[in-house]
């Protein structure tokens, strides 16, 4: 076993988090840059501002990150003057625009702070990046040493995104425990992915309590305990377990990498990145619906029952047509899973004919609730 050196996420939450701002990331310099989505950028540019007052931190510039977390994107920021300039990367926004400030930040080797403006998953504070080719379709995951440094989550401003996206970082987040339990299977674990393995038990049960009231709050605008519970959930529990549920770098050797953070429930999404008709459809909500396809795959009809009743709650999918997909579609939906790092982590050896009857079992009973 090689050496290893472990990071777990900082994070501080609450309608006030910003205000730790210049507390936090002093030891790092004075000059930071700003780069996400441009709504998300409108947001929360005067908190931001308020929160770094009667500091010594400047904010040298606002910048729209691209809009999708590609490497082109990215090529573009690492050549902006002022992010040579900064000392500090602020990422603000979605998944996407962390992820891709994560890769800036890794690449040219300066330090990431995160601002989500949504709960809508965890790439705040995990050390991957998820990201896409021109086209939108799913390019590769690159692996940072370390998550962000810390992450700033403002909860009022978070109340504030649109609700749709906070119903979708649910569904997505349902698949952390049932992945992980799923991937982890037949492996001999270590230390560090048994944390991330304990701690992903705990992060279903607060979506299945909290999720409804949370959603109605988000939709309300309304900061509440549920609320910060469920948002909690999302970005950092499930992103806790990714930082330990993942162990990939080009600085440890191979027999010492592993990945269990995901498995066929994301694969059903990967394979989706390819068919036109399901584009118009968030990550969550694809996520959502592959859950349910794995727990049909793993034969678990008990946990089936009781997330399909949820789904139906929160109006998340239960059906193929709910997510813009067909039979004729499965096919390669399929082959695109068997491409990526999540199938290849499964268990045992994953069948296409599995997955596909997986999914159409899962639609047949979403249409007829039997």
């Amino acid at each position: 076993m090689s050496n290893q050196t472990i990071y777990l996420p900082n994070y501080t939450v609450g309608e006030d988090a910003y205000r730790k701002i210049a507390d936090m990331t002093k030891v790092y310099g004075n000059k930071a840059v700003v780069i996400g989505g441009k709504i998300a950028i409108e947001k929360a540019r005067t908190a931001l501002e308020d929160g770094i007052k009667d500091s010594t931190i400047t904010l040298l510039d606002f910048l729209w990150y691209g809009g999708n977390a590609t490497m082109e994107n990215v090529e573009q920021l690492k050549n902006n003057p002022q992010v040579q300039q900064a000392q500090m990367l602020f990422a603000v926004g979605g998944g996407r625009a962390c992820d891709a400030v994560k890769t800036l930040g890794s690449i040219i080797d300066k330090p990431v702070f995160t601002f989500p403006t949504l709960a809508s998953n965890c790439a705040a504070c995990t050390s991957l990046s998820v990201m896409y080719n021109r086209d939108g379709s799913f390019k590769e995951y690159f692996y940072q040493d370390h998550p962000p440094l810390h992450a700033f989550i403002n909860t009022k401003i978070i109340t504030e995104s649109p609700a749709e996206m906070f119903w979708a970082g649910i569904g997505d987040a349902l698949s952390k425990e049932y992945e992980v339990e799923y991937c982890c299977r037949e492996k001999k674990l270590s230390h560090l992915p048994l944390l991330g393995l304990g701690i992903a038990k705990t992060c279903t049960d607060p979506l299945l309590k909290h999720g409804q009231k949370a959603l109605e709050d988000c939709r309300h605008n309304r900061v509440s305990a549920e609320l910060e519970e469920v948002v909690l959930d999302i970005i950092m529990l499930t992103g806790i377990v990714s930082n330990c549920a993942v162990h990939i770098s080009s600085q440890i050797a191979e027999q010492d990498q592993y990945y269990y953070n995901s498995s066929l429930a994301h694969c059903v999404y990967y394979g989706c990145s390819l068919i036109p008709a399901c584009e118009s459809h968030l990550h969550g909500e694809i996520v959502a619906f592959g859950v349910l396809c794995l727990l049909k795959y793993d034969q678990n009809d008990q946990e089936f029952n009781r997330i399909q009743a949820f789904n139906k709650t929160l109006g998340l999918p239960t059906t193929m047509a709910e997510i813009g997909l067909t039979r004729d579609d499965l096919a390669t939906v399929a082959n695109v899973a068997a491409s990526v790092i999540e199938w290849k982590s499964a268990p045992g050896t994953p069948s296409k004919e599995k997955f596909i009857e997986a999914i159409l079992e899962t639609d047949r009973i979403g249409q007829t609730g039997k």
